[in-house]
């Protein structure tokens, strides 16, 4: 069954992997340890860990051959590259979700903690790719399924930071900087979510919610801007 899957999954991201076991590794979530302890190989985090600095790099490589803009604006695109929720919106095109070895609870878990889990799936997968392809292969398969999505994301205006942006007016309108934060907490370690408020003040503006205190603090504070009409 595991081959089967391993194969459908090497052929939708075009690599074939010589140590199968690295990209078993990349699927293996560390809830599924906690049921199967027997299983001969270590959760995918370390692999996560490499996969995102491969990630960051390759997007900062392509971003600075391609394009002249100013630091601030590459650095807010890239954000938007590998963030969370692009992250595992990658992972629908390749229906990592059907490859993931999970616990039963975290099987049934549909919200957002498994975006934060399918998101850190495709940058163990990334770091799999790296240990048995090189850079090269995994440069390849970030351009095609994740740099691809940069014209969508200028077009949308989604690389905009709406923490720097909100904080900007905020000075400018009222002279207070604003202090995020945490209202609320929730879920195990690895798959934490977060609800955020913005202040100025005592008064709270905007609130929002995300899988990091980061993600919640930039949705708290688009919720503020269109609160406050900014």
């Amino acid at each position: 069954m595991y081959e089967d899957n391993l194969r459908e999954l090497e052929n939708k991201i075009g690599i074939k992997f010589k140590n199968k076991d690295l990209l078993l590794q990349a699927l293996t979530h560390r809830s599924y340890l906690n049921e199967n302890p027997a299983w001969h190989l270590d959760n995918n985090e370390r692999l996560e860990f490499l996969g995102d600095a491969v990630l960051e790099l390759v997007v900062t490589e392509y971003l600075y051959e391609k394009y002249s803009d100013p630091e601030g604006e590459l650095t807010s695109w890239r954000a938007a590259l590998v963030n969370a929720v692009m992250l595992s919106k990658i992972s629908e095109k390749i229906d990592l979700n059907n490859y993931l070895l999970l616990s039963r609870g975290e099987a049934r878990d549909t919200g957002r903690a498994r975006q934060f889990i399918l998101a850190n799936a495709i940058e163990a997968l990334i770091g799999a790719i790296y240990l048995d392809q090189g850079y090269g292969e995994s440069k390849k398969m970030i351009n095609e399924f994740i740099i691809g999505e940069l014209p969508s994301i200028l077009q949308e205006g989604a690389h905009r930071d709406y923490k720097s942006r909100f904080q900007e007016e905020a000075q400018e309108r009222t002279g207070i900087t604003p202090i995020y934060e945490v209202i609320k907490e929730w879920g195990p370690d690895h798959a934490k979510n977060f609800h955020v408020g913005v202040y100025l003040g005592n008064e709270l503006i905007g609130e929002g919610t995300g899988p990091s205190k980061q993600d919640a603090q930039q949705v708290a504070a688009k919720d503020g801007l269109e609160k406050k009409g900014w």
